[in-house]
């Protein structure tokens, strides 16, 4: 079951007749997690009583370690006592991620430099028969922020319904955004029926979100896997254009995700954070980090950099913890090679960000970066890196990436390529890729024109209006067959 399906559909319709129609809060919540148990379990049913035992252990712990202080033990003792429990749990949940999604790129990296075929062997034995649970990463990164956040004195679940049902709820369990237990748990003691302008907003959103993920998202995806394909025989140009059109693909799969996971929540009288602001607008590299998965860039901040030391240990010390932040960033989202690259490519521009934010603050030039033309250049530096980096992201073999590279510049493309791949698979020429580019470009810089700067949006009669023209949008000219989200891959 996938959000844009008409499974999802009846299945979302049954849950909010069946969830509202019960007058009794505990009687909600219980619901709640039986519908994201049936709803994983469309995806992974073998995988549930281990979902289940990991949440038991991480509820079990998180009250151990918020035990209040006893007065017949020693402070010292205490706080010794939480350290190894935080620690315990952080080995478990962070051990889980490197044991299912990690391990065969260990082996093969282990048998490539030590020349071992035998542990290759077992790196393709892991890889075919091993499968990772779907959304492991943001489940294992919820339930360590949720025991750091207990460790520093917020209070910890003591109903295991409750604890369930945040860290299973469906919308946000496979592709985030990541959520505290503490935000969902407030909104579930006063659950009341969403008004009028509330379902709306949440139709809108997943009817938006339908837009993004079926109707350009996957579309786009077409040229992508085409394009990276023929590496061989695409020319820099083409390179080019497939590299902005999966920075856009991967942008309009991921928020048309978390767009439908808000909209469904909603609909639930909940509500879930926001993950994207306009990040193809910003202006530098750190701009960009507060703007692109945002609750991403929350956790790494307050659960990684800021224990580190976060800017507070002098120059040289921030910027080794921004480099192994964003190192991490990177292995986070995959086992290869390519992801370890782009973790450090983002660093080394949160570097040259850093430093030069001191040496213009040291010449008292910073105003040159809110002039039009600094505030261009600084556009215009930001997302050459950022796409450029996506290639790595999207070849994280390095073999491929590498090609891609060194193609991007001078490259002459095969004479068949332009026609195979663009007018007899996508019956399109060049030019109307290029210009369909630019149109989505456009329209999302419009969008947040109105949304941020003129602080527009629809009203609600509005809203309701366009939901079923996009749902029939979507409908008519999504490619049959769509494609997977690319965040279920994390």
């Amino acid at each position: 079951m996938t959000f844009i399906s008409s499974s999802y559909a009846l299945f979302l319709l049954v849950l909010f007749g069946v969830y509202w129609i019960v007058p009794w809060q505990s009687w909600r919540i219980m619901i709640l997690l039986v519908a994201s148990l049936i709803f994983y379990g469309t995806l992974q049913l073998y995988y549930i009583p281990f979902l289940l035992l990991c949440v038991l252990f991480n509820f079990g712990l998180a009250i151990a370690i918020g035990e209040p202080l006893d007065w017949r033990v020693a402070n010292v003792t205490w706080n010794r006592r939480r350290s190894l429990l935080l620690g315990l749990g952080i080995v478990v949940n962070v051990g889980l991620l490197l044991g299912f999604k990690y391990v065969p790129f260990i082996l093969t990296s282990m048998g490539m430099m030590l020349d071992q075929p035998i542990t290759l062997d077992r790196a393709d034995w892991v890889r075919e028969n091993i499968v990772a649970p779907l959304g492991l990463s943001f489940f294992c990164f919820e339930l360590i922020a949720y025991l750091v956040d207990v460790y520093r004195g917020a209070p910890a679940a003591h109903s295991f319904l409750s604890f369930a049902s945040y860290k299973l709820f469906f919308p946000k369990l496979i592709s985030g955004p990541i959520t505290r237990f503490h935000h969902l748990e407030s909104q579930f003691k006063s659950l009341q029926f969403p008004r009028a302008d509330q379902i709306a907003d949440g139709l809108w959103l997943m009817a938006r979100g339908a837009v993004k993920k079926g109707l350009l998202a996957d579309n786009l995806g077409i040229l992508v896997d085409l394009s990276f394909s023929n590496l061989q025989r695409a020319g820099s140009g083409d390179i080019w254009l497939a590299t902005v059109a999966y920075g856009l693909q991967l942008y309009l799969d991921f928020s048309g995700y978390v767009d439908l996971a808000r909209g469904s929540a909603l609909l639930l009288g909940l509500s879930l954070p926001q993950n994207f602001n306009a990040p193809y607008f910003s202006t530098s590299i750190a701009d960009f980090w507060r703007r692109w998965h945002m609750t991403l860039g929350d956790w790494l901040r307050n659960y990684l950099y800021f224990p580190l030391g976060g800017s507070r240990v002098g120059l040289a010390r921030t910027c080794l913890n921004l480099l192994i932040v964003m190192v991490i960033a990177g292995i986070w989202h995959g086992a290869a090679w390519g992801f370890i690259v782009w973790g450090i490519l983002h660093g080394v521009a949160l570097i040259v960000h850093r430093l030069t934010e001191v040496a213009s603050s040291r010449w008292s030039i910073q105003w040159l970066w809110k002039t039009p033309g600094g505030i261009f250049l600084g556009w215009l530096i930001t997302q050459l890196m950022v796409f450029s980096a996506w290639i790595f992201f999207r070849l994280p073999n390095l073999k491929d990436s590498s090609l891609a590279v060194r193609h991007l510049f001078g490259h002459g493309a095969d004479v068949q390529f332009a026609h195979k791949v663009y007018v007899e698979s996508l019956g399109l020429e060049r030019i109307h890729l290029v210009l369909i580019l630019g149109l989505i470009f456009s329209l999302m810089g419009l969008v947040s024109l109105f949304n941020q700067g003129l602080k527009l949006q629809f009203n609600w009669p509005i809203k309701l209006l366009f939901v079923p023209l996009c749902f029939f949008l979507v409908w008519l000219l999504a490619p049959e067959g769509s494609l997977p989200y690319i965040y279920f891959d994390f």
